[in-house]
């Protein structure tokens, strides 16, 4: 008794030697002691059953405006029915574990493009071309880095290598919650890395330490992935009565150049989006997702457009331009410039995950309208990388990646209570310690 006596006494006499804001954010967090424990407290969250109603105040479906008050019948994984529910008396069916939050909005589950925290990352410096890579091998479920993640309402990433070499490998798409691989699985190969610029010119002395040297690299190395797959489709096609011979450096190329999945690519600056869309768009005929954009890369908006190439900005999303001198809004250069379908990124660990919907919200404070901003977050980065049928909005048939926020995702003081991914419960704020 003594001791907590003592201790109580050094606590309240240290109060006086705080700065006012520290001061102000002990009151905030109660005196709570437990900060440094909470990871080490027993996880309670219960398993639920495979229906699910969820009563709650707002569901935002994204493509289907917002529904002030829904009752959302969730079965087997998927979403079974949106149902208005104004009154909070729409009888639950018989069988459905039924969960009241009628104080809460219903949003789907945001999807990151760009993101390194699936696992041990894959930055391998010894060949600047990495046809052969994969992360497939490096995912890790339940990991640190995707429990705060879930945290942060992000339910989908796109796990891709690093951007230290000019091609770094295959990356996969991925669900943030799962027990095992095969859990988080959504789609391998989910896309190429490619990093045309800034991190790969490693100034060593060899070749692709230059961009024209990386230029000419990324050119060979696709040159002999579309040769590869040439040689396949005339085989299977019967035009040729010789089977080429198996190489598993190049497999992956032969699902890439049928366009079953994108090429992502580490772009920024008007020189290198230039190179992106010669090369990869013009030449390869590859889909082409910039996946990063920043700088002035925006003042070549409505070329992408032209084509059809959809950008995910990030990490940065502002700009000081010299030439006019005002801060631009990164993602907002690029919907102005004819890139309806913009989206963001984080490059996590660079902005840590669980901050995705920042990087909206900083969006927004610089110009983004709200309701584009909410679609960068989740249903425009679906349809990047060809998954709008499975995932980005509130709709029927839909995975139930569902997530209950206290107010609007983009007023960055709400924040996430519940989280179900695939239908299944992933994170429930009421039954463990906030996680972010």
């Amino acid at each position: 008794m003594q001791f907590i006596q003592k201790t109580m006494k050094f606590k309240i006499e240290a109060l006086h030697t705080l700065p006012a804001l520290a001061l102000v954010a002990l009151l905030t967090l109660g005196f709570s002691t437990d900060l440094f424990s909470q990871e080490k407290k027993k996880q309670t969250v219960k398993e639920l059953p495979s229906k699910i109603a969820l009563r709650v105040g707002k569901a935002v479906t994204i493509t289907k405006g917002n529904v002030d008050g829904a009752l959302i019948l969730v079965k087997d994984g998927k979403i079974e029915k949106i149902l208005k529910d104004p009154l909070g008396k729409v009888a639950v069916p018989e069988g459905y574990h039924h969960i009241d939050a009628q104080d809460r909005w219903a949003v789907p589950g945001f999807i990151d493009l760009h993101a390194h925290v699936g696992g041990s990352d894959l930055n391998d410096m010894v060949y600047p071309v990495n046809p052969g890579f994969r992360v497939l091998d490096n995912i890790m479920p339940n990991n640190p880095r995707l429990r705060k993640s879930v945290a942060g309402g992000v339910t989908t990433i796109l796990f891709i290598p690093g951007s230290g070499t000019n091609m770094g490998g295959f990356g996969a798409v991925v669900k943030t919650a799962g027990k095992t691989v095969k859990d988080m699985l959504v789609r391998f190969p989910g896309a190429l890395k490619i990093a045309q610029g800034g991190n790969p010119e490693r100034y060593g002395g060899d070749l692709g330490r230059d961009r024209m040297g990386m230029n000419y690299l990324i050119r060979g190395a696709l040159e002999e992935g579309r040769k590869y797959t040439k040689a396949w489709d005339d085989f299977e096609a019967g035009k040729t009565k010789v089977k080429p011979h198996k190489n598993p450096r190049l497999e992956y190329f032969r699902g890439l150049f049928h366009k079953k999945f994108p090429v992502v690519v580490h772009t920024q600056g008007v020189q290198l989006i230039q190179s992106t869309l010669r090369i990869l768009h013009d030449e390869m005929k590859l889909w082409v997702v910039i996946d990063h954009g920043t700088f002035d890369g925006y003042k070549l908006a409505s070329e992408a457009a032209k084509r059809g190439v959809m950008v995910m900005n990030g990490p940065r999303q502002f700009r000081f331009d010299r030439e006019y001198g005002r801060v631009v809004g990164l993602a907002k250069g690029w919907f102005d410039g004819g890139v309806k379908n913009v989206g963001v990124n984080t490059d996590s660990p660079v902005i840590p995950q669980e901050e995705f919907f920042f990087q909206a919200a900083m969006a927004v404070r610089l110009g983004l309208d709200p309701q584009v901003a909410m679609k960068g977050l989740t249903i425009n980065p679906a349809k990047a990388i060809g998954l709008d049928k499975q995932i980005g909005s509130l709709e029927v048939g839909k995975d139930a990646d569902i997530v209950l926020w206290s107010g609007d995702p983009l007023d960055i003081r709400n924040h996430v209570s519940f989280v179900l991914v695939n239908g299944k419960l992933a994170y429930d704020a009421s039954q463990e310690p906030r996680r972010f």
